[in-house]
């Protein structure tokens, strides 16, 4: 066949084959839609509202607990087995962009092979054993007409930007898991200082009720309670020092060094200091959280792959050469007569495949929708931590002002106690009395001041723990 008449024939195969498609109909669209800020009630962006920093943590001013955050973001099993994930993605994801670019390979194929003496081959091949060798270099490149390998591409990116935003979201996480910790363990050290001097008062109201005892003041009743005090207070110390220590492996165990916990200072609630937090529904928060950008993410991935698998319904182009030598006899395989060459397009059409293609279709758009839901569902997460955050700490602020006001109380009365018994005019007892009310604001004090420092850290994680992501959604794909 002659070189115009190949061409010819090629161009009306290549011709034939684009027109060609199997039968998309009856495949329902994607049903899922995404949830946008004012669907979710979100405001309007009226002017800038501070964002934490990625390091916000050491806005607490506690040097112990920046050098656990460093080991944990540096030596955390869980952050490293998302890095190995990310990497996995972006490998995938140079694999798939080598999809899109001409192929070379070269080959060497030596054989001694025994020619059939009833095929095609004459003699002296014919029923002979024979040496062969081809010596060849084979280039391809598949034509992306329909954007079968762009779409592909375009769904690894996705994939690998997700898995990006993944990791960060577990930094952002396990930065707030041992800041909140941190938090606790102050909340146990301060509340075991007041157990410890609740001991100690209950030791001087047991020495005074047994003098009384003894003067024949009390009775057995008495000196039975007061005694029955001591064991009650010891048992509450040594529970807090269980909780201490087990909260001093836990934060060890999330730093990623277990030895950790024995060198642990617990530091007092007093020492850390008030995070600065937004006072409304930043208007960006989509935009600020890691987790919502890798659901964003893996929306427009499985978008991707629903193109992607429209295209497989279309016809793969290739264009095909090859260049080589290729002879009967390996001493002639160097001879200029054993050149071979040969170029061409490749057409390969999808006719019938038992409904193969289009089941495959029909699972991409549900991933699709699956992914659409988990955004949605995301998002609404999202906007429902920092709304709880927003309604709890001004909660928390008037009971502290309610509870200052009860432990001013307590202190004045305390002090009254004290002045009387200076003056004569009333047993120590009575001083001891009120010192208990005033033990009681002050553990009560403890427990306010500590869930005002964690609402604050889980706050600063709900409106994105200084992810930074631009602000800008990204947009999905139309399948």
């Amino acid at each position: 066949m002659s070189t115009p008449a190949f061409l010819k024939i090629s161009t009306l195969a290549l011709g034939l084959a684009l027109g060609a498609c199997a039968d998309l109909s009856g495949i329902a669209a994607p049903q899922a839609t995404p949830r946008d800020a004012a669907s979710l009630g979100l405001p309007t962006a009226t002017g800038t509202i501070p964002t934490p920093n990625r390091e916000w943590w050491k806005g607490l001013g506690d040097a112990q607990l920046d050098t656990l955050v460093a080991a944990a973001l540096l030596h955390a099993p869980s952050l490293h087995i998302a890095q190995d994930r990310l990497v996995r993605a972006q490998a995938s994801l140079e694999n798939a962009h080598a999809n899109t670019m001409p192929q070379l390979n070269g080959s060497l194929d030596l054989m001694r092979q025994r020619f059939t003496a009833t095929g095609l081959y004459p003699p002296p091949l014919a029923g002979n054993l024979w040496n062969t060798g081809t010596l060849q270099l084979g280039a391809s490149w598949e034509i992306d007409f329909f954007g079968k390998h762009q779409a592909a591409l375009d769904a690894a990116l996705g994939t690998a930007n997700a898995l990006q935003a993944d990791a960060q979201a577990a930094e952002i996480l396990l930065a707030s898991l041992i800041t909140r910790s941190y938090v606790q363990l102050a909340r146990l050290n301060d509340q075991r200082t007041l157990a410890k001097r609740t001991l100690a008062q209950r030791e001087e109201s047991l020495r005074l009720v047994q003098e009384r005892f003894r003067a024949g003041l009390d009775t057995r009743l008495e000196l039975r309670q007061s005694e029955g005090a001591l064991p009650e207070a010891r048992q509450q110390i040594e529970a807090l020092n269980e909780q201490i220590t087990l909260l001093s492996q836990a934060i060890a165990a999330l730093a990623g060094s277990p030895p950790l916990a024995t060198t642990l200072r617990p530091a007092s609630l007093a020492q850390l200091t008030s995070l600065p937090v937004p006072t409304q529904m930043p208007a960006d928060i989509l935009a600020s959280r890691a987790d919502v950008a890798a659901a964003l993410w893996r929306v427009r991935a499985a978008g991707h792959d629903v193109v992607n698998a429209k295209t497989q319904f279309y016809p793969n182009v290739n264009i095909v050469a090859f260049t080589g030598l290729s002879s009967i006899g390996i001493n002639r395989l160097l001879h200029s007569n054993s050149e071979q060459t040969g170029v061409g397009p490749a057409v390969r059409l999808p006719i019938f495949d038992a409904g193969r293609l289009r089941a495959n279709l029909r699972s991409k758009t549900a991933d699709l929708d699956a992914a659409v839901d988990s955004y949605n569902a995301t998002v609404v997460e999202a906007v429902h931590e920092v709304a709880d955050q927003l309604a709890t700490l001004p909660s928390l602020a008037l009971q502290r002002q309610e509870q200052g006001a009860a432990q001013a109380a307590a202190d004045a009365a305390h002090g009254i106690a004290l002045q009387r018994y200076k003056a004569g005019i009333t047993p120590y007892l009575n001083v001891l009395n009120a010192e208990t009310q005033v033990l009681t604001q002050r553990r009560v004090a403890v427990d306010l001041l500590a869930r005002e420092r964690d609402a604050q850290i889980a706050l600063v994680r709900a409106v994105g723990g200084g992810y930074g992501t631009p602000a800008t959604a990204v947009a999905l794909v139309q399948p």
